[in-house]
């Protein structure tokens, strides 16, 4: 429950144009936007293409944020392109909707989030998320959860 940290912070956001969405059981602070609300009464119908469909590929669809390893994080820009081949990934390397993901990168970081997560949705696999890695564990979380693939990076 992160409101009472968030709520004293609500006029400089407004302020500066941020927008705070909440999700979940309310009561809301003054000025959130209740996420679900906005769900709620969106209409089922589909928008026009133009609306949403980037004009060039290579257009900034979403940026995350480096660690800061070099000094302080950094917005770092992901195309729309690098995005959709985002759900290819596991396509590439031979997995299908019948595997077991298994996922324990931060989900702050491109490999979690991008490859990890939207990978998994691309090819319509079931992810299963590790909130941390454990080298002890590893073995005995596939066998109990029926993983097929894993996902790491040099550094766990």
């Amino acid at each position: 429950d992160l409101f009472g940290s968030v709520e004293p912070l609500l006029p400089s956001l407004r302020e500066d144009g941020v927008a705070v969405w909440v999700l979940g059981a309310g009561p809301y602070p003054e000025g959130a936007v209740a996420l679900q609300e906005l769900l709620d009464a969106a209409s089922e119908e589909l928008r026009p293409e133009e609306v949403w469909e980037p004009e060039d590929m290579n257009d900034t669809c979403l940026y995350i944020f480096t660690s800061g390893t070099t000094g302080l994080p950094k917005a770092a820009r992901v195309s729309h392109l690098k995005a959709i081949m985002c759900l290819s990934f596991y396509e590439l390397v031979g997995a299908s909707s019948k595997d077991v993901v298994y996922l324990a990168l931060p989900l702050y970081h491109m490999a979690g989030s991008l490859l990890g997560i939207v990978g998994c949705l691309g090819i319509g696999a079931t992810c299963v998320l590790k909130e941390k890695f454990s080298a002890s564990q590893f073995w005995e979380d596939c066998r109990a959860e029926g993983v097929t693939v894993f996902q790491y990076i040099g550094e766990l």
